[in-house]
């Protein structure tokens, strides 16, 4: 990409392929066995399968034998959230999925849970699940039929908030429950280890990683908890996913997923040097500079822990559309929230979900920082930023400070 055209700030929708991905991609082509098939074709594509298998395992500290590939993570979300779900080997159904109010709209649509089998978990004005309200759900729940199961995103699309997914976690565990977590915002950004959240699976997304799209990941913490699955047929992804393996993609998810947790890993060590990383720092100078001209900026979520690469914020009497598309139209991609969600511009669930009203909820931008990122795409934001807002304060008085 050609930053001096264009900055692309969306790494949340999608993050751009890493150089590295792209290359083992192609020669990922060249693996022309079936990883079923028996002979030395076969067995090579099995041997790069398998590699895949444990680079992304290790991204979240799990077994690389409790990794099921999928088409991404939609299929991970819908193929961990079924009622029939086995313990040990063993059937332990599950009667009602209690998920937060701020998921992604893949688990927000209950999996395979009729829609009377799901209850939203409340969140409070930073998006933050409310850990007394699930307590008092799974207290309440019936379990004639069977377990509950809470179902949690581990960094929210939109605002970048973390949830306290361990609690959660503890909270499903001591009511007998499973515990599925969505950290396909989460992974390569901040630490997961599956078994220190003590969690039952999660999703994950190559995409969102610098890999390729249409491949993704359900992670299970450990042999003997198996899902129901979803496609059924051949004996593929240790009879979990049947089906052909889609070699290629893996093997880029794969490095992408290698790639990423060397990132996180460096920005780490850079931040116990400056304080920050370096997205976290391009985020923090950002909103700093966009309230210094817009001082009732909203910043939604920003009292909570929050993934440093993301900011959603508003501008009171600033229509999202409008923002968006004069943005574009300087170089500049950004979003207005989930991009599963954007068909058309609308107030974001997740914000209505915190209490904002509509006005606020439907002017809402989020930008999003990524591992191709510079200062410099930042800086071009917010000088972008104050000639619209300066623009648009001709008519509407937006309560713009000059800059000097």
């Amino acid at each position: 990409m050609d930053y001096s055209v264009r900055s692309y700030l969306d790494y949340n929708a999608t993050a751009p392929l890493r150089p590295q991905v792209r290359e083992a991609l192609i020669a990922a082509m060249d693996v022309i066995g079936n990883p079923s098939s028996v002979h030395q074709e076969g067995r090579a594509a099995r041997a790069q399968l398998e590699k895949a298998r444990m680079q992304v395992a290790s991204l979240v500290g799990a077994e690389a034998g409790s990794v099921i590939f999928t088409s991404g993570a939609t299929e991970a979300n819908m193929m961990a959230l079924t009622p029939a779900m086995k313990w040990d080997y063993k059937a332990k159904p599950a009667a009602h999925l209690y998920c937060s109010a701020v998921e992604h709209p893949s688990v927000l649509s209950g999996g395979r849970f009729g829609a009377k089998g799901v209850t939203f978990i409340p969140v409070d004005a930073q998006g933050v699940v409310d850990l007394e309200a699930l307590k008092a759900l799974l207290e309440a729940h019936d379990g004639a039929q069977g377990v509950p199961y809470v179902s949690v995103m581990a960094v929210n699309s939109e605002t970048g908030v973390v949830q306290p997914i361990n609690e959660i976690a503890a909270l499903a565990r001591e009511y007998d429950g499973y515990c599925h977590i969505d950290a396909v915002q989460a992974a390569g950004r901040i630490e997961l280890d599956i078994k220190r959240i003590g969690c039952t699976s999660i999703a994950l997304s190559s995409h969102k990683l610098g890999g390729p799209k249409g491949v993704g990941a359900l992670v299970m913490a450990g042999e003997g908890l198996e899902p129901e699955p979803l496609i059924t047929g051949g004996p593929q992804e240790n009879r979990t996913r049947a089906g052909t393996e889609n070699i290629t993609a893996i093997i880029g998810f794969g490095v992408a997923a290698e790639l990423a947790l060397q990132s996180m890993q460096g920005e780490e060590d850079a931040a116990e040097e400056t304080g920050l990383s370096a997205q976290t720092a391009m985020r923090d100078a950002f909103e700093a500079g966009l309230r210094a001209f817009v001082p009732h900026v909203v910043i939604f979520g920003e009292k909570a822990a929050r993934a440093g690469n993301c900011c959603q914020f508003a501008i009171p009497g600033l229509k999202a559309e409008t923002l968006l598309i004069q943005l574009d139209l300087a170089g500049i991609a950004v979003s207005s929230g989930s991009a599963c969600s954007s068909g058309k511009i609308s107030a974001s669930h997740v914000l209505t979900a915190m209490g904002y009203d509509e006005k606020v909820a439907g002017a809402a931008i989020r930008v999003s920082f990524g591992w191709a990122s510079k200062a410099q795409h930042g800086e071009r934001l917010l000088s972008e930023m104050y000639k619209i807002c300066a623009k648009h304060s001709k008519n509407t008085d937006l309560g713009i400070v000059k800059r000097g």
